[in-house]
């Protein structure tokens, strides 16, 4: 019979890999909400980053995989959608990830907006630590992200949007 607790069962979820920014776990991401214990079952509560997000499914089987190669059959995973997922909820481990993957991290808390007070956010580029930056798209390489380009390394970048 396989001992298992609740620690145990965060450290095999910070092996499972966001499936669309790979350098993050979806313990950096802050998606993995609650671990819940229950004689042999194991229920594993996520928040998706956003409503609709297409890697919610891909998530699940990757979790679902992870524990039963480690023993752990008897799981489930159920998704939340209350209270709402926010970059607020993003380990500082994660963001740094991001950076050094080269996508901005998000700044400032949920309440910041891409756009204050009219004018344009100024996001530090990853590659070159500038804050000469301009916004292309509000949508980047996925539906969380804008598109960035530095103004003085010329690169772009993706920028991991608050919300």
């Amino acid at each position: 019979m396989l001992t298992i607790n609740e620690k145990k069962v965060w450290d095999l979820l910070e092996l499972v890999s966001d499936p669309e920014v790979p350098v993050l776990t979806i313990v950096d991401l802050g998606i993995v909400r609650g671990v819940n214990l229950e004689d042999d079952q194991v229920e594993i509560v996520i928040t998706p980053t956003y409503s609709g997000c297409p890697a919610m499914d891909m998530i699940s089987v990757n979790i679902k995989a992870t524990l039963q190669e480690h023993g752990l059959d008897n799981t489930s995973v159920k998704t939340v959608l209350s209270p709402a997922w926010t970059t607020d909820w993003m380990s500082d481990e994660g963001k740094r990830k991001l950076k050094e993957y080269g996508i901005a991290p998000p700044e400032g808390t949920v309440v910041d907006k891409n756009v204050l007070f009219g004018e344009e956010k100024k996001v530090e580029c990853p590659h070159c630590s500038s804050r000469n930056s301009k916004l292309l798209s509000q949508f980047g390489s996925t539906a969380c992200k804008a598109l960035y380009q530095c103004q003085d390394c010329k690169e772009p970048f993706d920028y991991f949007k608050c919300h």
